[in-house]
């Protein structure tokens, strides 16, 4: 028999029209469940404006929408935030960019974390070692490098690959112009960089993959290539 404490956590009869169903959590666009890890969630600020709750941890009722810009953009055009938070809520008709604003300081912030704790090295011949030697989790370019560069660690990417048999190439990601990170992290802006193995550098590997997700659409397509990411 179901205990109190375990009815009253179910959601409402029609909390899936906030985001729940049967097993979980739901995006109110694609009504389709799914982890804490592929959704984002969305809260009511005090003024009634809708906020990404990337923590998951703000009070106050929830709904989820997928890791995809495109999503974002239809819940806010078809104003889905309002009847899935059950409020007369205002939702930014910026709040796509918005929130593609808040993963990229998150992932600067993890950056420079993995930096102080000497997980994040930069630099075309640092990369390059690191690729080579198996220490790098995965590479980031800027998306106005030189191809000359991005190719050279490409092919350290494909050297590891093929000489251990690994599953797949280490992953490299294109999100940021030169410019764009020095206006995010001043100094620290590079143009080529690579994780090393460590908690800061593994945040750093899941929060990329996050951002990049967001902004094409489906699965983060890193392991395949340093491909231009739209902006």
């Amino acid at each position: 028999m179901m205990t109190a404490h375990e009815r009253d956590a179910l959601p409402d009869e029609d909390d899936d029209l906030a985001g729940y169903d049967v097993n979980g959590r739901m995006c109110i666009v694609t009504r389709e469940s799914g982890s804490p890890e592929e959704l984002i969630r969305f809260v009511a600020a005090p003024d009634g404006t809708v906020v990404a709750d990337l923590k998951r941890e703000l009070p106050g009722r929830g709904c989820w929408v997928k890791i995809d810009r495109s999503l974002v953009d239809r819940a806010v055009a078809k104003k889905l935030f309002a009847r899935a938070l059950k409020m007369d809520v205002k939702a930014a008709d910026d709040l796509g960019a918005g929130v593609d604003r808040l993963l990229a300081a998150q992932l600067m912030q993890m950056m420079n974390m993995a930096r102080k704790a000497g997980q994040f090295v930069s630099g075309s011949s640092k990369v390059d070692a690191a690729v080579r030697s198996g220490a790098a989790l995965a590479v980031f370019h800027a998306t106005d490098a030189a191809d000359d560069g991005v190719r050279k660690i490409d092919q350290a990417r494909k050297a590891w690959h093929l000489g251990m048999e690994t599953e797949e190439e280490i992953p490299s990601f294109r999100l940021f112009s030169e410019s764009e990170m020095e206006g995010l992290m001043g100094q620290n802006a590079f143009i080529h960089a690579a994780v090393l193995a460590g908690q800061a550098g593994e945040g750093v590997v899941k929060r990329a993959k996050m951002l990049e997700q967001y902004r094409i659409g489906g699965q983060s397509r890193a392991a395949g290539g340093a491909g231009r990411q739209k902006q």
